[in-house]
């Protein structure tokens, strides 16, 4: 006796996070600016009706799949179980390198939209991504393990932290263009090392 197939009925929460997940899927090699309600409906078959209810629209949408994508960087770099700061701070920095590598045509168009300052709502998820990845530098580490580098957790400390980060980004995505003769521990050996010293600076 033949059956017939039973279609696994989603949940609302379930059915938003497919449709996130093929936004993310679709920019990964394709404009940020063409994705549109309309384009998910017609690669989906969800209905123009229950994408408005998910999302509002065109824009709600976009920023949801940038907040998504933020998420999955800040997921994928996260500190591993190590006694060591420096050690947990360069497995961090390895997986931040595999990640944009992974993700580069996506990666790219989100920082350029939001350092482009035509979307303040795109800077802001890019921004609070960015400050979450580097408050967690001092949110990880004990205040005893920060002192042995000479570190402090102050509001001067997380500023220039953030402003190392954007540096890293810079580097990163120069480095996976044109690498040269710099490998890519030698790299993260400098991010490693200049994080410390300029931190160090600032809290002395």
């Amino acid at each position: 006796m033949r059956h017939m197939a039973t279609r696994t009925r989603l949940t609302p929460e379930q059915r938003r996070e497919q449709l996130l997940a093929f936004g993310v899927a679709w920019i990964a090699d394709k404009p940020f600016g063409e994705l549109s309600l309309d384009l998910l409906a017609e690669h989906t078959g969800v209905s123009r009706g229950l994408l408005y209810h998910y999302f509002g629209g065109k824009q709600e949408y976009q920023y949801a799949v940038l907040q998504r994508l933020s998420d999955d960087l800040f997921e994928a770099t996260a500190p591993v179980d190590h006694p060591d700061m420096v050690h947990r701070m360069r497995v961090s920095l390895e997986n931040f390198v595999a990640w944009v590598r992974n993700h580069r045509t996506a990666y790219d168009e989100f920082v350029a939209v939001a350092r482009g300052g035509g979307s303040p709502e795109v800077a802001e998820i890019y921004a609070r991504g960015r400050n979450a990845l580097t408050d967690r530098i001092f949110e990880s580490a004990t205040t005893e393990e920060l002192a042995v580098y000479g570190i402090a957790d102050s509001a001067a400390t997380r500023l220039f932290a953030r402003g190392w980060a954007t540096m890293v980004e810079d580097v990163v995505t120069a480095w996976l263009d044109e690498p040269g003769d710099l490998t890519e521990d030698q790299m993260i050996d400098a991010f490693t090392l200049s994080l410390g010293g300029i931190l160090g600076l600032v809290a002395s």
